[in-house]
């Protein structure tokens, strides 16, 4: 497994956040950054790394783990796209809009396990939608079901797409 140099981290969180350009090549050499969006830093490691400049995508290939204090996400791929934003000076900058991550995906967070098939994050909103033999566990409970949507931000979440089933252990 391939730990990301910190020219890469730099070069992708400059991507994902445009003001932290400057400071993630000041930061110590590890491949951390600093995402204002979520005042946490991120870490992200797989086998390879492409950045597609021109489709205004990276792509992360081979046991990507991606870590931030509060959460881990691993998967088989990983892609990140970001888009061009207007600033109030007139300027572009990049923004992070998504992030798509397929083949046995695992989210551990304090509180959960989920797994399945794909996921996908929508960046600003912080809406994850995971589908494909979804898993939920919580402690002893298990929900399982075709489809999870729900938003990180308001612990909000919805099991759709077919027949759910849950185990339900108080705690």
């Amino acid at each position: 497994m391939m730990k990301l140099t910190i020219v890469s981290a730099a070069l992708l969180w400059s991507l994902a956040q445009p003001s932290l350009a400057q400071d993630a090549v000041k930061a110590p050499a590890a491949a951390t950054a600093t995402s204002s969006q979520t005042d946490e830093s991120v870490e992200i490691e797989s086998d390879r790394m492409e950045i597609k400049d021109a489709e205004k995508t990276s792509i992360f290939t081979g046991n990507v783990i991606a870590k931030r204090p509060d959460m881990t996400l691993n998967s088989d791929k990983l892609i990140v796209n970001y888009t061009d934003a207007k600033q109030p000076d007139g300027s572009s900058k990049n923004e992070v809009s998504n992030f798509d991550a397929t083949g046995h995906v695992k989210i551990v967070t304090g509180k959960q396990k989920i797994t399945g098939e794909w996921a996908k994050l929508n960046y600003k909103t912080n809406d994850l939608t995971v589908g494909g033999n979804v898993t939920v566990t919580q402690g002893e409970t298990v929900l399982k079901g075709p489809k999870l949507e729900a938003n990180l931000d308001t612990d909000k979440m919805v099991m759709t797409g077919g027949r759910v089933k849950g185990s339900f252990v108080p705690q």
